[in-house]
């Protein structure tokens, strides 16, 4: 129950029995402000200088209570608190003038922090501060880093650079709390969350705009809550469970023939993706695509008859698909001669740099371009037979672009990935394929658990590293999950490529048993693919995928019903293990993560390790492989390439258990 006390002239805010904030006349909860931002944005990567002008603390004058609202009024404008079941809703009032908000939430050295979006390097923010700001994942001074760092031999894959250096697809001014809360903002400009302190959070925002805080007595009541507010993922399309997508790429020959020896070595294979459908352009960066969503003939002679060959099997093809336009090539000709591309300050289309290569955006904010980019998502991709796509991009909207709303793109900037999201889910909501087809987004922001049907991790190294690599993607989706984001996979094997940094067949086997125990198991070939060890790299390795898609067909039952969970009730298929578990390592414990309730997956995450050490929380667990059962507590077990640390817990339900012990069986 969430009430307000009083004692004297102070208002408590007490939930719970907890006093969640206290105000008093006199009293300085807020500070507003006026500044200026400036974004320098290279390559999708941003450095952002902030300048503020003025500062000033809003003194309390009257407290006032009327039914379930707080009224505060300051010096200068006013707030309302509002109690509403659990959550408590800030609501601002006459402070339009300023530009900047700034206010601290009381903590003590034992709380933690998650979410912020999507955070790769770190799962628990405590300690850290958090720039809420969608950009890059990847900038090209940290690669340019990290690869000397290779050449001469003193690259430490455990080794993690400032948390402040990194920045990510998906950010969102939210965040989960040990204590049993959320936190959210309803601004859509950037934000700056401070976690480092040990008696007070600091949380400054470009904007005055309002928040919600959250509570609940579980963690799943907690998240729950937070996808009322925020809106659920739709379950997957049936046939995603069914074996392993397997990204290829360089033309109909190609696909077919390497469809073919995956299903004569054994391979359950459900989905062929393949990224190039549209025309593949070669570049200093590697084998990059021609961004004209249209199908390119010469690469891919025959395909919509190959599409209706391998439907025939059960095996879907996927594509590919961003806001971006080639400056080549005939759509964007189109584009730019109906008006539909973002402009720069004289009114010419703006190019942004992508890689080694400029390419135009088009301008969401034009209902007709809107229209027009998903017209032809609808017919070349949907009309065409593709079963799905990756939605890529969405972070790269420049800040000193001129829209056609004639919106601050300042204040735009952030949502460009949901209405990214939003375009593709109508595009299968008005052709009725929602259900049947899935679309794949890396970047996002507050509207995006809404209108995505599904998230992959971006482009991770094809690497063991704690930072970029493997390792990064459970961080990755755990982060996301404390978002209310609950779908969520990676691409097998990464993707960042270059001449010192390849893939080598372990680290696409480990990540291959990895991607079993996730929603969906799709690889990709990566930026350089002939650097890269694949799916068919070795008989070694075509027949551990083909063992790996078994068992996750196997496990069907189960991660399909993690995955209507998520989708009646926002708890994430993937999960931190301190969601059911009250214990100290659960809370900062991130190498491992809970596959819906019943079972705990912990990766072998270092190069030539064929043994891994495992935290298990205080439960019963079966070993996955061995069937050996284990009490919590630190263990060490046998990890060797083809069985990956993974456990169940004995008390599961019997049907849970039914399906476990088939998959087992299977392994």
């Amino acid at each position: 129950m969430t009430e307000f006390k009083t004692r004297g002239n102070v208002v408590d805010i007490v939930s719970g029995g907890v006093t969640v904030f206290s105000l008093a006349p006199g009293s300085e909860p807020v500070s507003v402000g006026y500044g200026e931002a400036d974004f320098a944005m290279d390559h999708g990567s941003f450095k952002i200088k902030d300048q503020i002008y003025s500062d000033k603390p809003l003194r309390v004058k009257e407290l006032e209570i009327d039914g379930n609202t707080l009224h505060v009024k300051f010096d200068d404008g006013a707030l309302d608190v509002v109690i509403d079941g659990k959550r408590l809703y800030v609501k601002f009032f006459g402070l339009h003038h300023y530009n900047r908000l700034s206010f601290a939430l009381a903590t003590d050295s034992s709380e933690h922090f998650y979410g912020t979006g999507e955070t790769f390097s770190e799962f628990d923010l405590k300690g850290h501060k958090v720039n809420v700001w969608v950009a890059e994942h990847m900038n090209a001074r940290c690669i340019a880093k990290k690869l000397a760092k290779i050449a001469i031999g003193r690259r430490d894959s455990t080794k993690k650079g400032k948390f402040t250096n990194y920045e990510t697809y998906y950010a969102q001014p939210t965040f989960l709390s040990s204590r049993k809360y959320y936190f959210h903002s309803f601004t859509t400009a950037r934000a700056f969350f401070d976690f480092s302190g040990n008696s007070y959070i600091r949380l400054k925002f470009n904007s005055v705009s309002d928040f919600v805080i959250g509570m609940g007595d579980t963690f799943e009541e907690v998240v729950s809550d937070l996808t009322d507010l925020l809106g659920r993922q739709p379950e997957l399309p049936d046939w995603v469970y069914d074996g392993a997508i397997l990204g290829i790429q360089g033309g109909t020959d190609i696909m077919m023939k390497k469809v073919d020896n995956c299903l004569d070595h054994g391979m359950d294979v459900n989905g062929v993706w393949i990224q190039d459908w549209q025309g593949r352009r070669v570049t200093a960066a590697g084998k990059q695509l021609f961004w004209n969503w249209e199908w390119d003939k010469e690469l891919y002679p025959g395909l919509d008859e190959a599409i209706k060959k391998l439907n025939e099997k059960n095996i879907k093809v996927l594509g590919y698909c961003n806001p971006f336009l080639a400056i080549e090539k005939p759509l964007y000709k189109e584009a730019s001669e109906k008006g539909y591309c973002v402009k720069n300050k004289d009114g010419e289309d703006y190019y942004v740099t992508i890689t080694t290569f400029p390419a135009a955006m088009v301008d969401f904010t034009n209902p007709e371009a809107y229209e027009w980019l998903k017209g032809i998502i609808k017919k070349n991709m949907i009309e065409f037979g593709l079963s799905g796509w990756m939605a890529d991009f969405g972070e790269y909207l420049p800040t000193d672009c001129v829209l056609y709303s004639g919106e601050d793109a300042q204040i735009v900037h952030n949502t460009w990935p949901q209405r990214w999201a939003k375009l593709n889910r109508e595009a299968l909501e008005e052709t009725g394929k929602l259900g049947e087809i899935m679309f794949f987004t890396r970047s996002g922001y507050t509207e995006t658990p809404k209108y995505s049907t599904m998230m992959w991790n971006g482009d991770n190294h094809v690497d063991f590293s704690f930072d970029y690599g493997m390792p990064s993607v459970i961080p990755a989706m755990l982060s996301l999950t404390c978002c209310g984001f609950g779908l969520s996979h990676s691409d097998i094997g990464g993707y960042t490529t270059f001449s010192i940094l390849k893939r080598s067949e372990e680290l696409y086997m480990r990540w291959c048993e990895m991607n079993a125990f996730s929603p969906v198991m799709r690889s990709h070939e990566g930026l350089n693919p002939d650097l890269n060890a694949q799916f068919d790299a070795s008989e070694t390795v075509i027949e551990h995928q083909s063992k790996m898609s078994k068992i996750h067909v196997a496990l069907k039952p189960y991660i399909k019903a993690a995955v209507k969970y998520n989708a009646e009730k926002g708890v994430g298929v993937v999960r931190p293990l301190f969601f059911y578990y009250d214990e100290k390592f659960a809370y900062t414990e991130c190498y491992e993560y809970l596959l819906g309730r019943d079972v705990l997956v912990a990766p072998v995450i270092r190069p030539g390790e064929s043994r891994r050490e495992v935290y298990l929380p205080d439960d019963e667990w079966i070993h996955f492989f061995s069937g050996k059962e284990y009490k919590g507590g630190h263990v060490t077990v046998d990890a060797p390439l083809g069985c990956p640390p993974v456990f169940y817990r004995k008390n599961a339900d019997p049907e849970v258990i039914s399906v476990l012990e088939n998959a087992r069986s299977v392994g």
